[in-house]
């Protein structure tokens, strides 16, 4: 067991291309809206994950420009998606880039999608993972991932979408089982993810752009 308690986090969050992201609220949200919501989205998660005790650093990989540019302004350092092939190379290369910088840093992948993120709730996560050289949070279905860590001297080695909770469990990281850390598993894929996300309370970005919903 490893002990990081004394270091901060450095945190990926990967974007993808905003025409491409979140297809699956376009029953809710339209292809007029859907864009803008995930930027919503994006926003709140890195946000949070900012205001986070635990977290040193952000880190968006994303070529999507306007993505760039409003995650700059909130404090996000913003590498390119270099490899261009898919979530899990450009998570790879965002840890790549991190302990080029810092080779000793403790990185962990942080879905995008998590509007309801509460810092102090990513803080508990943070604090589970510092004992385990790799680690994982499941997301609110028990399915998929919303965060995966990697201690220093470890390899992130994603292995995100789909069914990636029974991917990580088998690559040997351990699963995290901390208490009251919902809005950190709440992802937001479907218009019924985004109202149990709106139970818990969203960030301002994404209840500006509620209202307009026809949730």
């Amino acid at each position: 067991m490893r002990d990081t308690s004394g270091s901060l986090w450095s945190l990926i969050v990967p974007v993808k291309p905003l025409h491409r992201a979140k297809t699956r609220l376009a029953p809710v949200a339209g292809d007029a809206l859907r864009p803008s919501l995930a930027l919503a989205f994006a926003e709140d998660t890195v946000s949070a994950a900012l205001a986070c005790p635990a977290v040193r650093e952000v880190t968006v990989v994303t070529d999507d420009p306007l993505a760039a540019r409003r995650l700059a302004l909130l404090g996000a350092a913003v590498v390119p998606d270099a490899p261009g092939r898919g979530l899990n190379a450009a998570l790879a290369h965002g840890a790549r880039e991190v302990r080029a910088a810092a080779p000793a840093a403790p990185v962990a992948a942080l879905s995008a999608d998590l509007p309801a993120l509460r810092p102090a709730e990513l803080a508990r996560v943070l604090g589970a993972a510092a004992a385990h050289a790799r680690s994982f949070l499941a997301d609110a279905a028990r399915v998929g991932t919303t965060l995966l860590a990697a201690a220093p001297g470890a390899e992130l080695a994603p292995a995100f979408e789909g069914a990636s909770r029974a991917r990580h469990r088998a690559s040997g990281a351990a699963e995290l089982t901390p208490a009251d850390v919902e809005s950190v598993r709440r992802d937001v894929d479907t218009g019924e993810d985004l109202r149990a996300a709106l139970a818990l309370g969203v960030g301002r970005h994404t209840a500006a752009g509620v209202p307009f919903l026809p949730l």
